[in-house]
């Protein structure tokens, strides 16, 4: 290689250097710079074999310089590494890791959408002395190296749909998926499916695959990462991060920025620090399985060495997952855990150990049910339960003896019951139907001679007089009444200017029209209590594990202050509130975000409640109901114990229906991100309150992300209704009765009433 050349290719690791070092200062780089300068300055006077000499001295000043970087770097030198331009992308992992690949998805700037890549690739190894061709789906997030097409690795809802079909296709092939996720975030757009629709659509599907996914990451932002990650194992390279925001969106709400402002560099290695976003914090709290190391300062494409290491550590993953499952599986097994040792060692092979990667019908039931108990266990550690021993060990008795009675009610003796009732209503229908016909002839005779029935005039003054109609909710007809009702001032609609619309008096407004316009029918916030104590019937209501309170897992500066402050304002522990009630005299579980408090944001508390809840309707038979009085999304304060609560309590929801329940979503006030987009997403039957707004991200999210201009009405509930995510707007005056037409209507095979 020519000097010069060489000294191309220095500027650029100095350049590298500097590009993630961002504003800092380093003497490693200062020394760096002034070494490389004055070599560019004096060599051309310098003989060539002191030139070379002088190269290598710098080569090696270089790899020493970036060692010594590599343990100084702190989380937000990550995020620009993985960012950066030269950082490995999922063309190069194809090119790299497999053997053989056809991309089916995501090529160039004509694809349907460009950040996603898809394809169906082959990993060769050696069996019995033959090689063998083992196949995988591949998806993943496509950042380019510039390519500016790519939009940076957020993917379109059209892009997230396309994955999951091709997802689909790879259980139809039982073939196992590999999906590498690189991306800042999902493209908060709401059309049609819409971001958050799709993305709730895919955790759905993928908690119930019956082939094994391996998810590696490197940039995992929130719910866009998610979208490809539910996965049965989960690897991160060592400079990558996983988190619920990206470091500049945490410091633009800690900063309490307005549109246009910039957070201060300062504040955002702050942010970036304190929502422990590294994949050490990840591994310790329990969401990545395994770190896959990578050279100082993050891996580049022209690291073949560890291309080579990341094939063997996707390769020994997958093998892991499907030996599981395995009936002879005792010396390959023995194999995984030495593997397991050198690994740690830093020299293994997995070329020569073979593993067939395929499942019977067996083994994918036992796939999904390990799958659920990994999700179920995950940040329980992160949530308080401050209820004590005794009453937690009767609360673990009730569940089990629910399990039970279920179990011998609905699973043993009402199976049989209706092979019984079944067989005898058979056996009824043919008899009437002979009857019919032997008694047809008597019967003809019989109406010949009898009289015409005389006319009762009860009966048609009931059936051809207007009946009289009285309001329920006319004169105080509401069991509870908003505080704000005893003010006695006007308030005037926001829709006064378009509409019309008069003033309203607010004992009027807030009392006896539950906060509805008379005018124009806009639906003003009510507070929680309002659904609890008018829908559900009196006296019905029992709250069960309100112990568990939202806590502070990440030691977050100034949370526990915040969450203080809430509890002592609202009287609750968590933003999730979840009760047994009856509707009608038919009984419900009900889990109810409260945009109170927090904002109804989503952390570790809210996602074990709602999980829980979700389980108890399960083992009672009871029709599910989540009433969303507003949430704001996950909880940025704490991270990824927030952002894992999106898979995980969508998949107790998949489990819960799939045993036949009825699960409802109803929307109040505003409901965006996270939850959207995951466990209240995914239900078949949502409606919303008019005047909601749904949606994944609000509308100053969506101008910081795509300087894109937003109508007014972007987020509102009849947008939703129009491309399919919610199944109808209802008036919050009829919510009553509503919801108990649905419990009479929709639903599963299983519930209780059925």
């Amino acid at each position: 290689m020519d000097t010069d050349k060489k000294l191309h290719i220095l500027a650029e690791r100095l350049r590298y250097i500097q590009d993630i070092l961002g504003h800092r200062e380093n003497d490693h780089s200062r020394l760096l710079a002034s070494e490389l300068a004055e070599i560019q300055t004096l060599e051309k006077n310098w003989t060539q074999e002191r030139r070379i000499k002088a190269l290598e001295t710098l080569e090696e000043l270089f790899d020493f310089a970036e060692k010594q970087l590599e343990q100084e770097l702190t989380p937000m030198d990550r995020v620009r590494i993985v960012r950066h331009s030269q950082r490995i992308c999922l063309k190069d992992i194809l090119e790299n890791v497999y053997d053989n690949y056809t991309e089916i998805g995501g090529q160039d700037e004509y694809s349907i959408d460009p950040s996603i890549v898809i394809a169906r690739a082959y990993i060769t190894r050696r069996s019995r002395g033959k090689a063998v061709h083992q196949p995988v789906m591949v998806i993943g997030q496509e950042k380019g190296h510039g390519q500016e097409f790519r939009n940076g690795g957020s993917v379109k809802p059209w892009g997230n749909a396309k994955a999951l079909h091709y997802m689909k296709v790879a259980e139809t092939e039982n073939i196992p998926i590999h999906t590498y996720v690189f991306t800042p975030g999902a493209y908060p757009i709401e059309d049609y499916p819409g971001a958050a629709q799709q993305i709730a659509k895919n955790l759905y599907e993928m908690s119930a695959l019956k082939v094994p996914v391996v998810a590696i990451f490197s940039e995992g932002g929130s719910g866009g990462a998610e979208a490809i990650a539910l996965a049965d194992m989960r690897l991160m390279l060592s400079h990558g991060y996983y988190s619920v925001i990206s470091p500049e969106g945490a410091a633009a709400i800690e900063g309490r920025l307005r549109q246009g402002q910039r957070a201060t560099p300062e504040l955002i290695e702050a942010c970036a620090k304190n929502l422990k976003i590294t994949a050490e914090d990840n591994v310790r709290f329990g969401y990545i399985d395994r770190i896959i190391q990578e050279p100082p300062l993050g891996a580049r494409p022209e690291h073949f060495d560890f291309f080579k290491l990341l094939r063997q550590e996707v390769v020994a993953a997958t093998d892991e997952v499907f030996l599981k499952f395995k009936g002879i599986k005792f010396f390959r097994a023995m194999g995984v855990r030495r593997m397991e040792r050198r690994r740690k060692q830093g020299a293994y092979t997995t070329e020569n150990f073979y593993v067939r990667w395929g499942l019977n019908s067996t083994a994918k039931e036992d796939l999904l049910a390990r799958r659920y108990a990994r999700h179920a266990r995950m940040s329980r550690w992160a949530s308080r339960d401050t209820r004590p021993g005794k009453e937690k060990f009767l609360a673990g008795l009730h569940d089990v003896g629910w399990s039970v009675y279920s179990f011998f009610k609905y699973d043993f003796l009402r199976k049989h019951q209706k092979v019984v009732v079944h067989a005898l209503e058979e056996v009824g229908a043919e008899a009437q139907y002979v009857v019919g016909k032997l008694l047809a002839p008597w019967r003809a005779v019989r109406s010949m001679f009898n009289a015409k029935p005389t006319l009762n005039h009860g009966k048609a003054k009931e059936l051809t007089e207007l009946s009289y109609w009285e309001d329920p909710a006319a004169g105080s007809g509401w069991r509870w009444v908003s505080p704000r009702a005893k003010e006695d001032r006007a308030i005037t609609c926001p829709n006064a200017v378009t509409h019309g619309c008069l003033d309203l008096w607010a004992p009027d407004l807030f009392g006896d029209h539950a906060g509805v316009c008379s005018y124009c029918g806009h639906h003003f916030s009510m507070e929680p209590h309002w659904f609890v104590n008018n829908i559900c019937d009196p006296g019905s209501v029992y709250e069960f594990n309100a112990e568990i309170e939202a806590g502070n897992p990440l030691a977050y500066p100034d949370l526990d202050k915040k969450l203080d402050e809430a509890k002592k304002r609202t009287g609750m522990k968590s933003a999730c509130r979840t009760f047994e009630a009856r509707i009608d005299n038919t009984r419900v579980v009900v889990a109810m975000l409260t945009g109170t408090f927090r904002g109804g944001s989503v952390g570790a508390a809210e996602g074990e409640k709602f999980f829980q809840a979700a389980e108890r309707a399960l083992k009672k038979r009871f029709p599910f109901i989540a009433y969303v009085h507003g949430t704001a999304g996950i909880r940025i304060q704490e991270g990824t114990n927030g952002v894992i609560q999106m898979p995980r309590c969508t998949m107790a929801v998949r489990r819960y229906i799939d045993a036949g329940g009825l699960y409802m979503v109803i929307y109040d006030t505003n409901s965006y991100a996270g939850p959207v987009a995951s466990f209240l997403g995914c239900s078949p039957y949502q409606f919303s309150v008019r005047s909601a707004n749904i949606g994944f991200a609000g509308p100053g999210v969506i101008k910081e992300t795509t300087g894109v201009d937003i109508p007014p009405d972007y987020h509102r509930a009849y947008r939703a209704l129009s491309r399919g995510h919610i199944q109808g707007i209802w008036d919050r005056r009829e919510l009553r009765a509503n919801c108990i037409q649905a419990l009479l209507t929709m639903g599963g095979r299983n519930v209780y009433y059925r």
